[in-house]
Protein backbone atom coordinates (compact mmCIF):
# COMPACT_ATOMS: atom_id res chain seq x y z
CA UNK A 1 0.00 0.00 0.00
CA UNK A 2 1.25 3.29 -1.34
CA UNK A 3 0.41 6.80 0.73
CA UNK A 4 1.61 10.02 0.14
CA UNK A 5 1.04 13.14 2.99
CA UNK A 6 0.55 16.28 1.93
CA UNK A 7 2.37 18.93 4.59
CA UNK A 8 5.39 18.78 6.10
CA UNK A 9 4.52 20.17 9.47
CA UNK A 10 4.40 18.38 12.61
CA UNK A 11 0.88 16.86 11.94
CA UNK A 12 1.73 15.44 8.64
CA UNK A 13 5.39 14.17 9.71
CA UNK A 14 3.49 12.74 12.61
CA UNK A 15 0.74 11.05 10.42
CA UNK A 16 3.95 9.59 7.94
CA UNK A 17 5.54 8.18 11.15
CA UNK A 18 2.46 6.06 11.63
CA UNK A 19 2.14 5.28 8.17
CA UNK A 20 5.37 3.80 7.84
CA UNK A 21 5.43 1.93 11.21
CA UNK A 22 3.13 -0.13 9.60
CA UNK A 23 5.54 -0.98 7.00
CA UNK A 24 3.91 1.27 4.06
CA UNK A 25 5.26 2.86 1.50
CA UNK A 26 5.04 6.71 2.32
CA UNK A 27 5.84 9.62 0.37
CA UNK A 28 6.05 12.70 2.27
CA UNK A 29 5.13 16.11 0.30
CA UNK A 30 5.49 19.44 0.78
CA UNK A 31 6.00 22.63 -1.55
CA UNK A 32 8.95 24.12 0.56
CA UNK A 33 12.19 21.90 0.78
CA UNK A 34 13.28 23.31 4.49
CA UNK A 35 9.75 21.61 5.98
CA UNK A 36 10.36 18.50 4.51
CA UNK A 37 14.49 18.62 5.41
CA UNK A 38 12.74 19.38 9.10
CA UNK A 39 10.80 16.79 9.00
CA UNK A 40 13.19 14.31 7.67
CA UNK A 41 15.84 15.19 10.71
CA UNK A 42 13.20 15.16 13.27
CA UNK A 43 11.90 11.88 12.65
CA UNK A 44 15.97 10.44 12.99
CA UNK A 45 15.75 12.20 16.48
CA UNK A 46 12.28 10.81 17.29
CA UNK A 47 13.25 7.21 16.34
CA UNK A 48 16.86 6.85 17.72
CA UNK A 49 15.50 8.24 21.31
CA UNK A 50 12.93 5.42 21.02
CA UNK A 51 15.56 3.02 20.54
CA UNK A 52 17.12 4.35 23.49
CA UNK A 53 14.44 4.30 25.72
CA UNK A 54 13.98 0.76 24.39
CA UNK A 55 10.32 1.63 22.70
CA UNK A 56 11.31 0.36 19.77
CA UNK A 57 14.21 -1.74 18.67
CA UNK A 58 16.56 -0.55 15.37
CA UNK A 59 15.53 -2.76 13.06
CA UNK A 60 11.97 -0.96 13.48
CA UNK A 61 13.65 2.45 13.82
CA UNK A 62 15.81 1.81 10.16
CA UNK A 63 12.34 0.49 8.57
CA UNK A 64 10.21 3.45 9.66
CA UNK A 65 12.94 6.21 8.12
CA UNK A 66 13.57 4.09 5.53
CA UNK A 67 9.94 3.65 4.06
CA UNK A 68 9.30 7.20 4.23
CA UNK A 69 10.39 9.62 0.78
CA UNK A 70 10.59 13.47 0.92
CA UNK A 71 9.51 15.43 -2.41
CA UNK A 72 8.02 18.61 -3.47
CA UNK A 73 6.84 16.93 -6.77
CA UNK A 74 3.00 16.53 -6.35
CA UNK A 75 3.07 14.17 -9.34
CA UNK A 76 4.98 11.89 -6.29
CA UNK A 77 0.79 10.85 -5.26
CA UNK A 78 0.80 8.60 -8.59
CA UNK A 79 0.06 5.24 -7.85
CA UNK A 80 -0.84 6.21 -4.08
CA UNK A 81 -3.73 3.82 -2.29
CA UNK A 82 -4.66 6.70 0.44
CA UNK A 83 -3.87 10.57 -0.01
CA UNK A 84 -4.34 12.44 3.40
CA UNK A 85 -3.37 16.61 3.46
CA UNK A 86 -2.31 18.35 6.57
CA UNK A 87 -1.98 21.68 5.55
CA UNK A 88 -3.11 24.93 6.16
CA UNK A 89 -6.63 25.15 7.54
CA UNK A 90 -7.82 27.49 4.06
CA UNK A 91 -10.48 25.48 2.00
CA UNK A 92 -9.35 27.39 -1.33
CA UNK A 93 -5.89 25.89 -0.67
CA UNK A 94 -7.57 22.68 0.02
CA UNK A 95 -9.50 22.41 -2.34
CA UNK A 96 -7.21 23.24 -5.13
CA UNK A 97 -5.02 20.85 -4.07
CA UNK A 98 -7.74 17.75 -4.13
CA UNK A 99 -8.64 19.42 -7.65
CA UNK A 100 -5.39 18.67 -9.01
CA UNK A 101 -4.57 15.28 -7.44
CA UNK A 102 -7.58 13.79 -9.19
CA UNK A 103 -5.90 14.26 -12.34
CA UNK A 104 -2.81 11.96 -10.63
CA UNK A 105 -4.38 9.42 -8.70
CA UNK A 106 -6.53 7.11 -9.39
CA UNK A 107 -10.19 7.03 -9.52
CA UNK A 108 -9.83 4.42 -6.82
CA UNK A 109 -7.17 6.41 -4.74
CA UNK A 110 -9.00 7.37 -1.46
CA UNK A 111 -8.50 11.19 -0.41
CA UNK A 112 -8.50 12.59 2.49
CA UNK A 113 -8.39 15.80 4.69
CA UNK A 114 -6.67 16.08 8.40
CA UNK A 115 -8.67 19.18 8.69
CA UNK A 116 -9.99 19.94 12.39
CA UNK A 117 -12.65 22.62 11.72
CA UNK A 118 -13.52 23.04 7.89
CA UNK A 119 -16.59 21.01 6.52
CA UNK A 120 -15.86 17.69 4.31
CA UNK A 121 -18.45 18.68 2.20
CA UNK A 122 -17.17 21.66 1.27
CA UNK A 123 -13.25 20.47 0.79
CA UNK A 124 -15.34 17.39 -1.22
CA UNK A 125 -17.54 19.87 -3.41
CA UNK A 126 -14.84 20.52 -6.04
CA UNK A 127 -14.02 16.82 -6.88
CA UNK A 128 -15.52 14.74 -10.04
CA UNK A 129 -15.80 11.56 -7.29
CA UNK A 130 -17.09 13.23 -4.15
CA UNK A 131 -17.61 9.45 -2.50
CA UNK A 132 -13.83 8.39 -2.45
CA UNK A 133 -13.19 11.77 0.10
CA UNK A 134 -13.85 11.83 3.79
CA UNK A 135 -12.04 13.26 7.16
CA UNK A 136 -9.92 11.66 8.80
CA UNK A 137 -8.46 13.92 12.08
CA UNK A 138 -5.66 12.68 14.21
CA UNK A 139 -4.53 14.58 16.96
CA UNK A 140 -1.17 16.20 17.59
CA UNK A 141 1.11 14.87 18.47
CA UNK A 142 -0.29 11.86 15.63
CA UNK A 143 2.09 9.01 16.97
CA UNK A 144 0.89 9.56 20.74
CA UNK A 145 -2.59 10.52 20.46
CA UNK A 146 -3.99 7.14 20.45
CA UNK A 147 -7.63 9.06 18.50
CA UNK A 148 -8.69 9.64 14.71
CA UNK A 149 -11.95 11.16 14.09
CA UNK A 150 -13.58 9.32 10.96
CA UNK A 151 -16.06 11.59 8.75
CA UNK A 152 -18.12 11.35 6.04
CA UNK A 153 -19.57 13.91 4.06
CA UNK A 154 -23.31 13.93 2.76
CA UNK A 155 -21.62 12.84 -0.67
CA UNK A 156 -19.16 10.25 0.80
CA UNK A 157 -20.14 6.52 0.08
CA UNK A 158 -20.35 3.88 3.00
CA UNK A 159 -17.79 2.10 1.75
CA UNK A 160 -15.23 4.38 1.78
CA UNK A 161 -16.01 5.63 5.63
CA UNK A 162 -16.11 2.59 6.61
CA UNK A 163 -12.13 1.65 5.07
CA UNK A 164 -10.90 5.00 6.71
CA UNK A 165 -12.31 3.44 9.93
CA UNK A 166 -10.82 0.02 9.34
CA UNK A 167 -7.48 1.51 8.29
CA UNK A 168 -7.40 3.23 11.18
CA UNK A 169 -7.55 0.16 13.33
CA UNK A 170 -5.20 -1.39 11.43
CA UNK A 171 -2.82 1.67 12.12
CA UNK A 172 -3.31 0.77 15.68
CA UNK A 173 -5.05 4.02 16.37
CA UNK A 174 -8.78 4.24 18.49
CA UNK A 175 -11.41 5.47 15.51
CA UNK A 176 -14.49 7.06 16.10
CA UNK A 177 -16.96 8.17 13.48
CA UNK A 178 -18.52 11.48 13.65
CA UNK A 179 -20.97 13.51 11.90
CA UNK A 180 -19.77 16.40 9.32
CA UNK A 181 -20.63 19.28 11.69
CA UNK A 182 -18.74 22.55 13.03
CA UNK A 183 -16.01 20.93 15.59
CA UNK A 184 -16.68 17.15 15.22
CA UNK A 185 -16.93 15.55 18.55
CA UNK A 186 -13.71 16.66 20.33
CA UNK A 187 -13.83 20.36 18.88
CA UNK A 188 -17.53 21.07 19.73
CA UNK A 189 -17.64 19.20 22.99
CA UNK A 190 -14.33 20.62 24.38
CA UNK A 191 -14.98 24.16 23.81
CA UNK A 192 -16.85 24.72 26.75
CA UNK A 193 -13.10 23.66 28.92
CA UNK A 194 -11.79 27.01 27.56
CA UNK A 195 -15.01 29.07 27.09
CA UNK A 196 -16.54 28.35 30.38
CA UNK A 197 -12.82 29.24 31.86
CA UNK A 198 -12.59 32.55 30.06
CA UNK A 199 -15.76 33.55 31.00
CA UNK A 200 -15.32 32.97 34.83
CA UNK A 201 -12.04 35.11 34.38
CA UNK A 202 -14.23 38.01 32.37
CA UNK A 203 -16.35 38.26 35.49
CA UNK A 204 -13.39 38.74 37.39
CA UNK A 205 -14.62 35.37 39.81
CA UNK A 206 -11.43 34.05 39.53
CA UNK A 207 -7.72 34.30 38.19
CA UNK A 208 -6.24 31.94 35.27
CA UNK A 209 -4.03 29.69 38.16
CA UNK A 210 -7.15 29.40 40.65
CA UNK A 211 -9.29 28.06 37.32
CA UNK A 212 -6.34 25.59 36.27
CA UNK A 213 -6.05 24.63 39.86
CA UNK A 214 -9.57 23.89 40.06
CA UNK A 215 -9.90 21.52 36.82
CA UNK A 216 -6.71 19.86 37.71
CA UNK A 217 -7.37 19.30 41.46
CA UNK A 218 -11.08 18.84 41.85
CA UNK A 219 -12.11 16.99 38.29
CA UNK A 220 -8.31 15.42 38.08
CA UNK A 221 -7.75 17.19 34.23
CA UNK A 222 -3.78 16.96 33.58
CA UNK A 223 -3.92 20.49 32.35
CA UNK A 224 -6.03 23.67 32.96
CA UNK A 225 -7.82 25.05 30.53
CA UNK A 226 -5.32 28.39 30.71
CA UNK A 227 -2.57 25.86 30.24
CA UNK A 228 -3.96 23.73 27.79
CA UNK A 229 -4.73 27.25 25.58
CA UNK A 230 -1.11 27.95 26.00
CA UNK A 231 0.16 24.99 24.96
CA UNK A 232 -2.14 24.89 21.81
CA UNK A 233 -1.55 28.29 21.00
CA UNK A 234 -4.03 30.86 21.95
CA UNK A 235 -3.59 31.86 17.88
CA UNK A 236 -5.01 28.28 16.94
CA UNK A 237 -7.02 28.03 19.98
CA UNK A 238 -9.13 31.25 18.99
CA UNK A 239 -9.30 30.49 15.43
CA UNK A 240 -11.14 27.24 16.10
CA UNK A 241 -13.93 28.51 18.42
CA UNK A 242 -14.30 31.58 16.28
CA UNK A 243 -14.72 28.88 13.43
CA UNK A 244 -17.31 26.62 15.23
CA UNK A 245 -19.17 29.68 16.42
CA UNK A 246 -19.82 30.89 12.90
CA UNK A 247 -20.30 27.63 11.60
CA UNK A 248 -23.23 27.34 14.20
CA UNK A 249 -24.58 30.50 13.00
CA UNK A 250 -23.12 32.16 16.22
CA UNK A 251 -25.00 30.66 18.80
CA UNK A 252 -24.14 32.03 21.75
CA UNK A 253 -22.91 29.00 23.43
CA UNK A 254 -19.67 28.80 21.36
CA UNK A 255 -18.94 32.59 21.81
CA UNK A 256 -15.46 33.45 22.07
CA UNK A 257 -14.36 35.66 24.56
CA UNK A 258 -11.96 38.93 23.72
CA UNK A 259 -9.66 38.53 26.04
CA UNK A 260 -8.47 35.02 24.36
CA UNK A 261 -8.93 37.64 20.97
CA UNK A 262 -6.90 40.24 22.61
CA UNK A 263 -4.11 37.87 23.14
CA UNK A 264 -4.05 36.32 19.88
CA UNK A 265 -3.75 39.73 18.48
CA UNK A 266 -1.27 40.70 20.91
CA UNK A 267 1.14 37.86 19.54
CA UNK A 268 0.74 36.13 23.34
CA UNK A 269 0.02 32.92 21.86
CA UNK A 270 1.57 31.14 24.77
CA UNK A 271 3.90 28.89 25.35
CA UNK A 272 5.92 28.74 21.57
CA UNK A 273 6.21 32.89 21.98
CA UNK A 274 7.55 32.53 25.80
CA UNK A 275 4.49 34.16 27.25
CA UNK A 276 0.09 34.05 27.15
CA UNK A 277 -2.10 33.59 29.95
CA UNK A 278 1.36 32.76 32.02
CA UNK A 279 4.71 34.49 31.67
CA UNK A 280 6.88 31.63 31.04
CA UNK A 281 9.87 33.35 31.96
CA UNK A 282 8.75 33.52 35.49
CA UNK A 283 8.88 30.84 37.66
CA UNK A 284 5.41 29.17 38.02
CA UNK A 285 5.67 26.98 41.15
CA UNK A 286 4.45 29.12 43.50
CA UNK A 287 1.95 27.93 45.93
CA UNK A 288 -1.48 29.35 46.25
CA UNK A 289 -4.20 28.08 48.37
CA UNK A 290 -7.47 29.37 47.03
CA UNK A 291 -10.70 28.42 49.03
CA UNK A 292 -11.76 25.02 48.71
CA UNK A 293 -15.66 26.32 47.47
CA UNK A 294 -14.23 28.53 45.00
CA UNK A 295 -12.44 25.41 43.48
CA UNK A 296 -15.17 23.57 43.76
CA UNK A 297 -17.96 26.10 42.13
CA UNK A 298 -15.53 26.81 38.96
CA UNK A 299 -15.09 22.88 38.51
CA UNK A 300 -19.34 22.43 38.65
CA UNK A 301 -19.52 25.42 36.59
CA UNK A 302 -17.64 24.31 33.83
CA UNK A 303 -18.09 20.32 33.80
CA UNK A 304 -21.95 21.22 33.35
CA UNK A 305 -21.27 23.12 30.72
CA UNK A 306 -19.12 19.87 29.42
CA UNK A 307 -21.78 17.66 29.77
CA UNK A 308 -24.31 19.95 28.41
CA UNK A 309 -22.42 19.76 25.17
CA UNK A 310 -21.56 15.84 25.42
CA UNK A 311 -25.79 15.63 25.53
CA UNK A 312 -26.68 17.91 22.95
CA UNK A 313 -23.84 16.23 20.35
CA UNK A 314 -26.00 12.91 21.03
CA UNK A 315 -29.04 14.58 20.04
CA UNK A 316 -27.72 16.08 17.25
CA UNK A 317 -26.85 12.21 16.19
CA UNK A 318 -23.39 13.76 15.97
CA UNK A 319 -21.81 10.45 17.29
CA UNK A 320 -22.54 7.71 19.30
CA UNK A 321 -22.85 7.71 23.07
CA UNK A 322 -19.71 5.57 22.97
CA UNK A 323 -17.94 7.56 20.85
CA UNK A 324 -18.64 10.71 22.51
CA UNK A 325 -16.75 9.37 25.45
CA UNK A 326 -13.68 7.42 23.78
CA UNK A 327 -13.04 10.35 21.95
CA UNK A 328 -12.97 13.03 25.08
CA UNK A 329 -10.69 10.23 26.81
CA UNK A 330 -8.13 9.62 23.82
CA UNK A 331 -8.79 12.85 21.90
CA UNK A 332 -8.18 15.34 24.83
CA UNK A 333 -7.16 13.23 27.07
CA UNK A 334 -10.53 13.68 29.49
CA UNK A 335 -10.17 11.76 32.82
CA UNK A 336 -13.61 9.94 32.19
CA UNK A 337 -15.99 10.69 30.14
CA UNK A 338 -18.46 12.92 30.13
CA UNK A 339 -21.60 10.55 30.61
CA UNK A 340 -19.57 8.79 33.19
CA UNK A 341 -19.28 12.52 34.59
CA UNK A 342 -23.14 13.67 34.24
CA UNK A 343 -23.57 9.70 36.00
CA UNK A 344 -21.37 10.26 38.82
CA UNK A 345 -22.07 13.93 39.83
CA UNK A 346 -25.54 12.73 39.37
CA UNK A 347 -27.59 14.37 36.49
CA UNK A 348 -30.24 16.46 38.42
CA UNK A 349 -27.19 18.28 39.38
CA UNK A 350 -26.20 19.03 36.33
CA UNK A 351 -29.32 20.48 35.26
CA UNK A 352 -29.44 22.19 38.35
CA UNK A 353 -26.41 24.05 37.71
CA UNK A 354 -27.41 25.03 34.57
CA UNK A 355 -30.98 26.30 35.21
CA UNK A 356 -29.14 28.75 37.94
CA UNK A 357 -26.69 29.51 35.47
CA UNK A 358 -29.65 30.57 32.93
CA UNK A 359 -31.46 32.34 35.62
CA UNK A 360 -28.80 34.51 36.24
CA UNK A 361 -27.57 35.65 33.46
CA UNK A 362 -31.04 35.19 30.98
CA UNK A 363 -28.80 34.04 28.40
CA UNK A 364 -28.96 31.32 25.66
CA UNK A 365 -25.33 29.68 26.29
CA UNK A 366 -27.07 28.38 28.96
CA UNK A 367 -29.82 26.59 27.25
CA UNK A 368 -30.08 22.95 28.32
CA UNK A 369 -30.13 20.41 25.57
CA UNK A 370 -33.23 18.03 25.86
CA UNK A 371 -31.72 14.83 26.01
CA UNK A 372 -30.59 16.00 29.45
CA UNK A 373 -33.79 17.10 30.38
CA UNK A 374 -35.01 13.87 29.59
CA UNK A 375 -32.41 11.77 31.29
CA UNK A 376 -33.61 13.64 34.39
CA UNK A 377 -37.10 12.19 34.02
CA UNK A 378 -35.63 8.66 32.91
Amino acid sequence: MKVTIFGAGSMGSGIAQIASTQNLEVVLIDRSQQPLEKSRSNLNRIVNRLVEKNKIDQALADQIEKQISYSQNIEQAKGSDLVLEAIVEDLNIKQTLFKELEGIVSKDCILASNTSSLSIASIASVLQYKERFLGLHFFNPAPLMPLVEVIGAVTTSPECLNYGFELMQNWKKVPVYAKDTPGFIVNKVARPFYGEALRIYDEGIADFKTIDMAMKTVGGFRMGPFELMDFIGNDINYKVTETVFKAFYNDARYKPSFTQKRLAEAGLLGRKTGRGYYDYSLDQTEETTPDKQLLETIFMRIISMLVNEAYDTLFWNIATKEHIELAMRKGVNYPKGLFAWAKEIGVQNIVDQLEQLYSKYQEERYRISPLLKEDVKA
